[in-house]
């Protein structure tokens, strides 16, 4: 009986660390995506979405709101950095009910473009088309 309990700690406590090591990991994968999205890179963007989604099994979906770009998501970063071509790509890969849901400031994105007089830019259009 004791053995038994033994190694069920053992292995509850040997996948939480796995667990951990997972995340600093997926962070780590993650770390430049600003830059990607600032610098609309979209080959760069596509590559580091499929090594994400082959290494951890994660779509964009899974970790778009986890992800902060100086306060900003990675749509916003998209519109304020012009980045036509990765924002676009974003709001294509994006499920169209999480586009329109309220993001990290409870507004969404479309209450934020019209707020900020963007509803002319391409990325804003082909967001109101997938909504």
């Amino acid at each position: 009986m004791l053995k038994i309990v033994k190694s069920s700690l053992f292995a509850l406590t040997a996948s939480l660390a796995l667990t951990g090591t997972a995340n600093a990991n997926v962070e780590e994968a993650l770390a430049n995506i600003c830059t990607i999205v600032s610098a609309d890179d979209k080959g760069e963007l596509r590559k580091k979405m499929r090594a994400v989604q082959s290494d951890y099994r994660l779509k964009l979906h899974d970790y778009y709101s986890g992800i902060s770009c100086n306060g900003q998501s990675l749509i916003r970063t998209a519109l304020q950095n012009n980045a036509v071509e990765v924002g676009t790509l974003l709001v294509k890969k994006m499920p169209s009910r999480e586009l329109g849901e309220p993001e990290q400031d409870g507004k969404t994105l479309q209450a934020w473009i019209n707020e900020n007089g963007l509803q002319d830019h391409a990325i804003a259009k082909e967001l109101m088309d997938r909504l």
